[in-house]
């Protein structure tokens, strides 16, 4: 599958969202101040303060960076590194609230903890949506839908073939709860489903205009040939004129005789067998197509030409592309009407 083309940041791109960032870091940094001089004032040693400090927000610190190193390099995070994320400052915060004196205080030293918290979620998703602007890569997503992938493989086939009907049962109802997380939160997923979509609308709106405006082919009219020219009649004899008559002309001819009418045969030309796609890919130099196996450029022409004039008068784009996927030939919708512009090009320089 082809990534869309790395984009760079802009320099106002990078000033906003850097100064983005530095809040969230200096509002962590200000949680992680709380929580020690809470504990602090309770235990009236620095050391212990330091202690929870370093336990809760600079463990949750050093996941963040992690989690932003990772989306750097375009990898997915760890599960340990998401859920100490949030299992961290919660042991901070229940830390807090045991070692408070009131339970007023206790609200307060619970709450303190949640500043780093938010402020590493923060980081790693700014980080996560840098690179997926760059690269159009989202690690995270894919690794959620290669998850799911996994899972819905196991329980299809575990529905399809596991001895007991009641695991068969339960298989097949997970294998369709499943399928309702393939590709969320996938936004390149998206983009690709859009764009196959708006290829199709393009062919089918590109072959109804086709179909609106096509001009109908009329057959030539028959040659008109002259008629025969009439005999010419002798003018009548004039009165008062004799001519000599002679012994054959008083000699009486027989009746002539009746020839019987022969049926005549039509002659019909002989029918020319359609050119068969054997002999287009022998003629085009190119091996015979085969269904269901992926073909060439060359290939694909080849057997749009064979089924555009399987038939009289010639198919349509429309009428073409039914019969190619019919006939179980293999070939994307852009590389289909890609070939067909080709064979009407040719069309047109044969004719003109």
């Amino acid at each position: 599958m082809n990534h869309p083309p790395e984009r760079s940041l802009s320099w106002g791109q990078a000033l906003v969202l850097g100064a983005t960032a530095l809040p969230m870091v200096g509002f962590g940094g200000l949680g992680a101040w709380g929580t020690y001089s809470n504990i602090t004032s309770v235990f009236h040693r620095s050391a212990t303060a330091l202690g929870v400090v370093a336990a809760g927000e600079g463990a949750t610190l050093v996941l963040a960076l992690t989690l932003v190193g990772l989306t750097m390099l375009g990898q997915s995070s760890p599960t340990a590194v998401r859920v100490g994320l949030w299992t961290l400052p919660a042991v901070a915060s229940l830390t807090g609230a045991a070692v408070a004196p009131t339970g007023t205080e206790s609200v307060v030293f619970a709450f303190t903890p949640m500043a780093m918290c938010v402020a590493a979620e923060g980081m790693g998703l700014l980080a996560r949506r840098i690179v997926v602007y760059r690269t159009g890569v989202d690690a995270e997503a894919q690794r959620r839908n290669a998850a799911v992938m996994q899972k819905l493989a196991y329980h299809r086939a575990r529905a399809a073939n596991h001895p007991e009907k009641k695991a068969r049962g339960k298989s097949d109802l997970k294998a369709w709860k499943l399928a309702k997380k393939v590709g969320t939160g996938d936004a390149l997923l998206g983009a690709h489903l859009v764009g196959v979509q708006r290829e199709r609308m393009t062919a089918g709106a590109d072959a109804a205009l086709a179909g609106m405006f096509a001009l109908p082919v009329t057959a030539p009219a028959p040659a008109v040939t002259a008629a025969p020219e009439p005999p010419v009649v002798a003018p009548a004899q004039e009165e008062g004129v004799t001519f000599p008559v002679t012994v054959e002309d008083t000699q009486v001819t027989a009746e002539s005789e009746t020839v019987p009418a022969v049926p005549v045969t039509p002659v019909t030309p002989p029918v020319t067998p359609p050119v068969t796609l054997e002999e287009i890919a022998a003629v085009a130099g190119v091996p015979t197509p085969q269904p269901g196996e992926p073909l060439t450029d060359a290939q694909l022409v080849a057997v749009l030409r064979h089924l555009r004039y399987a038939d009289d008068p010639p198919l349509s784009y429309r009428q073409a592309g039914t019969a190619f996927r019919e006939g179980g030939f293999v070939g994307g919708e852009q590389r289909v009407r890609k070939a067909w512009g080709s064979l009407m090009s040719h069309e047109e320089s044969d004719l003109s």
